[in-house]
């Protein structure tokens, strides 16, 4: 058979579309293989989609061209031809990407990924809903399957079309106000409630608290954790303890500083996040209970080691990662939201005895 015969074989509509045919400038597109080759542009798009219709030596002489030419598929225009086939891509988008806690999330979800045959698109919002906005377009645009999101700030009706279009979209971490999705967290309030618990059982009457923004929803519901374990135990929340929006170790450091030079300081510190533990503990001095939210490495080796409330964010990313899938592969059951467990590792730090050790409340 001719190359003309071969072609003029062809439906109409199985031809190589304007996508196939061009190419950034310097690429080998399709119509260059089928050239190099002497086949049709169609017997091309047959061979390297796999297709078992091609005559071997034909198949052979075509896989040379491409080898030689150094063809590759555009994933992206086949995708978009083909608008009703999953395009075996989700979208990732944590706080920052660079934080440990988000890392770990980062790469969970990735082996998830990887052994779905999915690839992960990753970007960080740090924290901003503006950034965070532009990054949805971004991945929605080259029609990702679905997303696993760490919510910024705000109410997130905005990804409601993307939804009714047929993204599916997992919140891990923190939940998305406006927006029924599927959300795998921690419970946080119960977890720092349990912490401020066990300060006060050990004689602490007088806790600082050391937050990020409360305005994004895992601050929020730590500190609504830490109000209601004062309440709990008949203990006046004083303002003058608390410190809201610290978003950086050495503001941590600077309000610790300040905390306790106060005419009446604390004699036990929580800090919300492991960033800001880490900064508070540079300037903390012996004598004063601690917990932080969040392991991190060289807790255990400091003096004294520090207690914790640990949580696992393996699991879930992981969690986030099998559910977002489930939805891809046809669940169609009411979103739910997924709580994972917590653990205040007690290690010494929280440990320390207050004033009022052995009285009781």
């Amino acid at each position: 058979m001719t190359r003309s015969q071969e072609v003029a074989q062809q439906p109409e509509a199985a031809r190589p579309t304007a996508e196939e045919d061009c190419g950034v400038a310097g690429r080998p597109t399709m119509k260059d293989v089928a050239a190099e080759a002497g086949v049709s542009a169609m017997t091309v798009s047959r061979v390297v989609n796999g297709e078992g219709s091609v005559a071997p030596r034909t198949a052979a002489r075509v896989e040379a061209a491409v080898r030689k030419l150094g063809y590759q598929r555009d994933e992206l225009a086949r995708q978009l031809r083909r608008a009703d086939q999953p395009s075996r891509t989700i979208g990732l988008l944590v706080d920052n990407v660079a934080d440990p806690f988000m890392a770990a999330v980062a790469s969970a979800a990735e082996d998830v990924a990887r052994r779905r045959g999915s690839v992960v698109l990753i970007g960080s919002s740090r924290a901003d809903p503006r950034r965070e906005r532009e990054v949805v377009a971004a991945f929605t645009a080259r029609r990702v399957d679905g997303l696993i999101l760490t919510p910024a700030a705000g109410s997130h009706r905005f990804l409601r079309p993307a939804q009714a279009q047929g993204t599916k979209i997992v919140c891990v971490d923190r939940a998305a106000p406006g927006l029924e999705a599927d959300t795998v967290v921690v419970d946080n309030r119960a977890a720092v409630e349990e912490a401020v618990r066990h300060l006060i059982a050990h004689g602490h009457r007088r806790i600082g608290y050391l937050g990020g923004r409360q305005d994004i929803w895992t601050n929020g519901e730590r500190h609504r954790g830490y109000r209601a374990a004062l309440r709990a135990a008949g203990i006046a929340s004083d303002p003058g303890l608390i410190r809201h929006g610290l978003r950086s170790a050495p503001s941590a450091a600077e309000a610790v500083t300040a905390l306790l030079a106060a005419a009446e300081p604390p004699t036990a510190l929580l800090a919300d996040n492991e960033n800001l533990a880490l900064g508070a503990l540079t300037v903390l001095p012996p004598g004063i209970a601690f917990v932080a939210f969040d392991d991190f490495p060289l807790a255990e080796r400091l003096t004294p080691p520090v207690t914790v409330i640990a949580q696992d964010p393996v699991a879930l990313a992981t969690t986030a990662a099998h559910v977002l899938f489930a939805r891809i592969h046809g669940d169609t059951s009411p979103p739910r939201t997924v709580v994972m467990p917590t653990e205040l590792i007690r290690r010494g730090s929280g440990e320390v005895p207050g004033p009022f050790a052995g009285q009781g409340l």
